[in-house]
């Protein structure tokens, strides 16, 4: 007996010394990849699409053997559209789940607030909708921040050319969120209309939560203004809607890509056609045969979808398809998923053809956002389809 105990203990430790070797190289069979985005409420449809886009990505990526050498894995973490919450599951997945780097997702005051933490761990974090200037503009020495979508800056000049082009706008209103997006939108618009000498009859804000905008709307109303510059998100875009039906007034709305989010034609009623927003990508009228592969993959994905209205918003699907491409490729140029490393993997992209465009040289120390202006189309509801403007 005196001699079992101590083989017994012996083996019981090698057994446990097996236990926790093997347990790292389990962790290391897969590369992590997080996403932080609304999975729940009025934007639901926002964190749907993105991970149907990445997951096709990931589809298509360990099809080919994966990223060196290894199948990619996404974990998917719900921000509920709260900053403080997003940060939470940021630094969870980055601390406890070893991701190789974060994905964003619809909103910006979410995205700014990972940003300082996303740098201080040199974790890349691929942004995939949230449009706020700063969340790549961000004044770090060492910016591990990316992004594959709209520029408010950007978007701000298109918002302001689209409506003077299309309704020869002379005295714009502008109706804003008020939290940092609405910010930033706000400095961009400015910036916008002095460039062409434009002058704005207000500026007003309102909260997501307010159920009624007529006393910001009558303002702007009775300042005279002919169009109305709208930045917000699904539900607080579609109370605009109905106080401006409310009130009867018919005016000409250029929005942000804002309502595409989520329940907009649900929220807003049959008004919500008459909003004009920007996006990035169309599944309709576009013929090209990286689109039709795509949409037939989500046919078969995802058997829910039966029309091109099921796959709305495409905005999230092609931002988040092209996103996770061009990170895998930058972690397989880097050889390596650590943050160092893999940020410089994506300076070292040369090309991609990805679905909304081909990408030449997509990032640089000057510009981590990989889309520009010229690649925004203007889009409008009909029905609960986004079809693109022809004028």
């Amino acid at each position: 007996m005196s001699l079992r105990k101590p083989f017994a203990r012996a083996f019981a430790a090698l057994g446990l010394m097996t236990l926790f070797t093997a347990a790292p190289v389990h962790a290391q069979e897969t590369v992590k990849l997080g996403l932080v985005a609304a999975m729940s409420g009025q934007s639901a449809k926002s964190g749907e699409a993105i991970v149907r886009g990445l997951s096709l990505a990931i589809d298509e990526i360990n099809a080919k053997g994966g990223v060196l050498g290894k199948k990619v894995e996404l974990l998917v973490r719900d921000d509920e559209s709260n900053p403080a919450k997003g940060v939470l599951a940021a630094r969870e997945l980055v601390q406890r789940e070893k991701v190789a780097a974060l994905f964003g997702g619809l909103d910006t005051p979410v995205s700014i607030a990972i940003v300082p933490f996303a740098n201080q761990a040199k974790v890349p974090f691929m942004g995939v909708w949230a449009a706020g200037t700063p969340i790549t503009q961000n004044g770090a020495a060492e910016n591990y921040v990316f992004r594959v979508s709209a520029v408010d800056d950007l978007v701000d000049v298109a918002l302001v050319d689209y409506a003077i082009k299309k309704y020869g706008a002379k005295k714009p209103g502008l109706i804003l969120i008020n939290n940092p997006w609405g910010e930033s939108n706000e400095k961009g618009l400015k910036a916008a209309l002095a460039a062409k000498n434009l002058p704005y009859v207000g500026i007003e804000k309102f909260e997501t939560n307010d159920v009624d905008v007529v006393p910001q709307l009558s303002r702007l109303k009775q300042a005279g203004s002919d169009v109305l510059l709208l930045v917000a998100n699904v539900a607080p875009s579609a109370q605009v809607v109905k106080s401006l039906d409310r009130m009867g007034w018919d005016v000409p709305i250029v929005s942000h890509w804002g309502p595409s989010g989520g329940r907009f034609t649900e929220l807003a009623g049959p008004s919500a056609a008459k909003v004009h927003f920007i996006q990035t990508f169309s599944f309709s009228g576009n013929s090209s045969p990286k689109a039709t592969a795509l949409l037939d993959a989500l046919k078969k994905k995802y058997p829910e979808i039966k029309s091109l209205a099921d796959v709305t918003p495409a905005v999230g699907i092609a931002n988040a398809y092209d996103a996770m491409h061009l990170t895998a490729l930058a972690i397989a140029k880097a050889g390596s998923t650590e943050g160092p490393k893999a940020r410089e993997g994506f300076y070292g992209i040369d090309k991609y053809e990805g679905l909304i465009k081909t990408y030449q040289k997509p990032f640089t120390p000057t510009n981590q956002d990989a889309l520009a202006a010229s690649d925004y189309l203007f889009t409008y509801f009909k029905g609960d389809e986004i079809l693109p403007l022809t004028n």
